[in-house]
């Protein structure tokens, strides 16, 4: 298998990836693009203000008090997104969370803090857990995610709200798949459509396309209907990404919430990663992310790694280290999800094994499945030394990162707080 000169991707990283002539993949050019394009940041910033001036515009025109809807996890991005659009373009979002039921108690913790500390209204739809099971063990065993509904949810339903109370615009975080495997360009200025949610997001399939497998019935797909094209044109709804307009740093944005609106990162080591700060409201995560090590033989701890190398915080060789230690882990939370779909764990894995890339697993022997290549396996040549960012004085694991990033030799001061301190092998649904 091949790998990125520069950050730990391999080459069947998913949902695109490319690597040039010098070895280097298209994620870590998006990101030097950032840097090195002559993107003029302010003038973006103005175009930004443009928007959003319509969209107050054109929701005072409609006698309307939201001027925007802004989806919310209550994660890092959706406090910063919130906190950025009211605080400093004066808007009034909605606030829209589609509730999936696989929710972490430091989850839940921080959406409620960030309703609290925002002030502003709040929208949540929660799906039935009946239809939740339907739906995730009918696509785990068709397409390896029990988490479909996730994406369908959360990027269809405020969508449907946008429809129903006449909201012309949906505002997005950073536009993840640019971010880790460099999908699309800066110059591209992508907004959200319903193709991208489909192809992207939902892996080809429609909610329609669920009725009558594994007992889906319409009213379990409900949530995930898009807006018909004539409603999306009455209201002319447009969805952007703000990583288009400013100069996204995650980490950063996570550090000024902290401060400014108390958001708060888990304490605890987690299974599949060394980061304390991202995707920590998603219980289900963990096995979402080893059915992608499964799958394709790389899991979280390479994106997260691969993140801190493109920032120059972390060097090759330790991010090579974080992918030893994490990506192969069999989550805890494995048996609770096998449990809730009402499935063995030797059914998991036999769902799971024609979907293996053969480019990178083989059985052994006695007919386990392992990879027959890992990026730490690797020797650093000429082409790793060559394509090195420069260090940040910022390390990763660093005594001024404590809270954000786990270091076994120095790890984060616990809270007193259970929902940060305790990792929990359940889920909560509400």
């Amino acid at each position: 298998m091949r790998y990125c000169a520069r950050c730990l991707y391999p080459e069947n990283a998913r949902p695109t990836i490319i690597f040039d002539e010098e070895g280097v993949c298209s994620g870590c050019r998006y990101h030097e693009s950032r840097i090195k394009l002559e993107v003029n940041w302010e003038e973006r910033s103005v175009m930004l203000e443009r928007i959003l001036e319509e969209a107050k515009r054109i929701a005072k025109r409609n006698g309307n008090s939201h001027d925007c809807i802004i989806p919310v996890s209550g994660g890092k991005d959706s406090h910063y997104q919130v906190w950025l659009l009211k605080k400093k373009y004066e808007m009034n979002p909605l606030l829209v969370t589609f509730n999936h039921a696989y929710n972490t108690p430091a989850g839940n913790r921080n959406l409620y803090n960030l309703v609290e500390k925002s002030g502003c209204d709040f929208v949540r739809y929660t799906a039935g857990v009946d239809s939740v099971r339907r739906v995730s063990r009918y696509m785990l065993q068709t397409v390896g995610d029990l988490t479909w509904h996730y994406h369908a949810g959360i990027r269809t339903y405020p969508f449907q709200v946008a429809i129903e109370r006449n909201i012309p615009l949906v505002v997005w975080g950073e536009h993840g798949f640019a971010e880790l495997t460099g999908i699309v360009s800066l110059e591209d200025f992508v907004e959200f459509t319903r193709w991208t949610r489909k192809e992207h997001d939902m892996r080809g399939y429609e909610p329609h396309d669920l009725i009558g497998k594994g007992g889906i019935t319409e009213r379990d797909i409900a949530p995930y209907i898009y807006p018909t094209d004539e409603d999306i044109a009455r209201v002319e709804v447009r969805g952007i990404y703000l990583s288009n307009f400013i100069y996204w740093d995650a980490k950063k944005q996570a550090e000024i919430m902290m401060k400014e609106w108390d958001f708060a990162p888990v304490t605890y080591e987690r299974e599949r990663t060394f980061n304390l700060h991202g995707k920590i409201e998603d219980h289900a995560n963990d096995v979402h992310d080893y059915l992608k090590y499964i799958k394709f033989g790389y899991g979280r701890a390479t994106d997260d790694a691969s993140m801190e190398i493109r920032h120059g915080r972390m060097s090759r060789e330790e991010g090579m280290a974080m992918v030893n230690r994490y990506d192969a882990r069999e989550p805890s939370t494995l048996g609770t999800y096998c449990d809730f779909l009402g499935i063995s764990k030797q059914r998991f894995y036999d769902w799971m094994e024609p979907m293996r890339d053969k480019r990178l697993w083989q059985k052994n022997k006695i007919g386990i499945w392992q990879p027959q290549d890992e990026v730490f396996r690797h020797e650093i040549g000429d082409l790793e030394e060559h394509a090195r960012v420069l260090p940040s004085k910022d390390r990763t694991m660093s005594d001024s990162n404590r809270r954000m990033y786990y270091n076994p030799n120095n790890p984060p001061l616990k809270t007193g707080i259970q929902a940060l301190d305790q990792p929990s092998v359940s889920f909560m649904v509400i």
